[in-house]
C-alpha cells in the first residue's frame, strides 16, 4: 500500500470529516462567547450581614483609635486612675500607694514588679514606658565607679546655699538641671534661705538628694536676706511672705491692733492659723 492511499477519501468519508471539523469549530466558539457560570443568589441572612460588613469595619476603626496613648510616666506617681488605664489590679495600686508612703521610691522595672506584684505579661507592657528621673541612672553609674579599688573619696568644700550657682548645685549626686532651677527660683522668691531645712519644702527632692545637700551646702548668714517688720507691714506686705495667705495676714494685723506689737515668736503662735511647724524659720524673716 501507498502512502497516497492514505489520503484517498470517499465521498461520504470526506462529508464525515467536514462535519467533524464544523462541530469542532462551533464548540471551540461556544467556549469563547458563551459565559456558563450560574450566579449563586445570595441568602437573605448573607445579605444582611454584607449590609452590616461597613458598619462593623467603621466600629473596628473607631476603637483602635480611641485606644489610649502612653506616653512616658514615671512609676511612682501612678494615680488609681492612671493604674485602672494602664490595666493594674486595685490591690496592685494599693501596694504601690502604701509603699510611697513610707517616703520610698521604685527604681528599676524589677523593684515596681517586686512591690506592686504585677504579672510578667502586664510588665513587658508597660515596662517600656517607665522614665526614672536622671539621678537614677547616675547613681547606678555611680555604684559602678565606686567599686573601683582606686576610687579616691572626693574632698567636700561646703558653700553657703545662698551663694550656690546652677553649676554648684549640679555637682551635687542627684541634682540636675531642673532641680537646680527650682532650688534658685525658691532662694529668689524668699530672698534667700534662713534654714537648710528649707528644702524639704522644695517639690522632687528625695530625702537622698536632701543629705548630700547638706553635705556641700549649709546657711553661713542672714545677712543679704530680705527681713519683714511684722509690726509696720500692711495686710498686703504680708500676704506677699511666701509663708503667709491672704487670710493670715490679715489675722496678725487684727492681733497687732488688739494686743499691741508682736514681740517674739512665742507671740507668733497665739496668732489664729499661724503655721506653728514652720514659726523657728518665719521668725528668722522677721524684725520684731
Amino acid at each position: 500500500m501507498t502512502l497516497k492511499s492514505y489520503f484517498q477519501f470517499s465521498k461520504a468519508q470526506r462529508s464525515g470529516i467536514f462535519t467533524l471539523l464544523s462541530i469542532c469549530v462551533s464548540l471551540q466558539l461556544a467556549y469563547c462567547f458563551i459565559e456558563f457560570s450560574s450566579e449563586e443568589t445570595p441568602s437573605n441572612e448573607s445579605q444582611e450581614w454584607l449590609s452590616l460588613q461597613s458598619q462593623i469595619d467603621s466600629i473596628k476603626q473607631i476603637q483602635q483609635e480611641a485606644r489610649p496613648k502612653i506616653f512616658p510616666f514615671n512609676p511612682n506617681f501612678i494615680s488609681d486612675f492612671k493604674g485602672y488605664k494602664l490595666g493594674m489590679s486595685v490591690a496592685e495600686i494599693d501596694r504601690l500607694l502604701a509603699y510611697r508612703k513610707t517616703n520610698k521610691y521604685v527604681n528599676s522595672a524589677s523593684e515596681f514588679q517586686q512591690v506592686t506584684k504585677v504579672s510578667d505579661s502586664l510588665l513587658r507592657t508597660i515596662a517600656p514606658y517607665f522614665k526614672f528621673p536622671d539621678w537614677v541612672t547616675r547613681k547606678k553609674e555611680f555604684q559602678l565607679y565606686s567599686k573601683i579599688p582606686f576610687y579616691k573619696k572626693e574632698k567636700i568644700i561646703v558653700l553657703d546655699i545662698n551663694e550656690a550657682k546652677t553649676e554648684d548645685l549640679i555637682n551635687v549626686f542627684g541634682i540636675g538641671e531642673s532641680l537646680s532651677a527650682r532650688i534658685l527660683k525658691e532662694k529668689e522668691k524668699f530672698g534667700g534661705f534662713v534654714s537648710m531645712e528649707q528644702m524639704n519644702d522644695i517639690w522632687g527632692l528625695s530625702s537622698e538628694v536632701i543629705e548630700n545637700l547638706n553635705k556641700y551646702f549649709n546657711v553661713s548668714g542672714l545677712t543679704k536676706v530680705r527681713k519683714i517688720s511684722i509690726n509696720d507691714a500692711s495686710v498686703k506686705e504680708l500676704s506677699q511672705f511666701p509663708y503667709f495667705r491672704y487670710a493670715l495676714a490679715k489675722s496678725i494685723v487684727t492681733y497687732r491692733s488688739m494686743n499691741g506689737d508682736i514681740k517674739n515668736a512665742k507671740d507668733l503662735l497665739k496668732i489664729n492659723g499661724f503655721p506653728v511647724e514652720k514659726v523657728n524659720i518665719i521668725a528668722l524673716y522677721l524684725d520684731f
